[in-house]
């Protein structure tokens, strides 16, 4: 059987305080990408010059430079600038394909595990580790609390074939969201893990300022309308985020967010079967919870999934 081969793509924009901690990580990688194509969105610090320097020195890595929008542009931005390296290269030739964050710090082991747990269960669509930061009072790494049920934005790693099959990320907000969701509507699997080597260092701080941060909350509430999440399962979730740091105010901006969203009739995805098929897994997840609705939906979904050599569990 011939090496299975994989794909990363990385946009970034004045990434010149986190990124080489990002290229020394994925240099020392146990299995390293076949391609790695990291896109300059614009950037105007040293970037471009310490991605030529790891450029020169590693034959995998290849470096495309996109034109200067004047700023930084989260979600559609980002996408935009992915796909500007997708196009750029022939994706058909790789198995998998990760779309990466150049302010990370990974494990040595963690696209060797993640590819070896792909290999073993095929109807794994995509996954990926678990975000921490450091805390700069305690001086130890805190973790990002993300759920289980899809691999998290900062580092997604797909199957090929499942990343057509749901038609790739979304240019909007909640991108990172509606992936995993087409996911589990078509059969496969999200997922990601907690474990010791598949942890990996989020360098960039969150929420740096509390502007910032009740910023990102509003957006958010407006991705979550964008995808079509229902006011009551938005209400519960944004009730829960007011019990955890900041304390009601996070909570409350991203129930704004959404209702805002909602008042001004902001657009919405288009696609009605797939906002349908959302909403009663969100019903579930309030019904159940996330964990045992997610389990539920799986195992419906299996007769769903269909891959290369047929569907799941059968000798089609």
């Amino acid at each position: 059987m011939a090496k299975a081969k994989y794909l990363v793509i990385s946009p970034c924009r004045n990434e010149a305080e986190y990124m080489r901690r990002t290229l020394d990580s994925m240099v020392a990688q146990t299995v390293p990408p076949d391609l790695w194509v990291i896109v300059d969105d614009g950037s105007t610090d040293q970037t471009p010059a310490i991605l030529a320097e790891y450029a020169e020195q590693h034959d995998f890595i290849k470096v495309v430079r996109k034109e200067n929008r004047g700023h930084r542009s989260v979600g559609p931005g980002v996408i935009e600038a992915f796909y500007v390296g997708y196009r750029a290269v022939h994706a058909d030739e790789f198995d998998y394909i990760c779309k990466l964050d150049l302010d990370l710090e990974l494990p040595p082991r963690y696209f060797e595990i993640l590819i070896q747990r792909m290999t073993e269960n095929p109807r794994i669509g995509t996954c990926s580790g678990k975000p921490y930061f450091l805390d700069k009072k305690s001086g130890t790494l805190v973790s990002e609390k993300c759920g289980d049920e899809n691999s998290v934005g900062m580092t997604k790693l797909f199957r090929k074939q499942c990343f057509d099959q749901i038609g790739g990320f979304v240019q909007q907000v909640m991108w990172d969201a509606i992936d995993g969701h087409r996911c589990r509507m078509l059969g496969w699997l999200a997922v990601s893990w907690d474990e010791p080597e598949l942890r990996f260092v989020h360098l960039r701080p969150m929420g740096s300022s509390q502007q910032n941060m009740l910023t990102g909350r509003m957006r958010h509430g407006f991705g979550q309308y964008f995808m079509g999440t229902g006011l009551a399962y938005m209400t519960a979730s944004a009730l829960y985020r007011m019990t955890r740091p900041p304390y009601l105010v996070g909570g409350a901006a991203m129930w704004w967010g959404y209702v805002k969203s909602m008042l001004t009739g902001q657009e919405r995805l288009t696609d009605s079967a797939f906002r349908m098929f959302l909403r009663r897994y969100q019903w579930s997840c309030l019904w159940r919870g996330k964990k045992a609705a997610t389990a539920r939906l799986n195992d419906q979904q299996a007769d769903s999934w269909v891959c290369d050599s047929g569907r799941w569990g059968t000798d089609e």
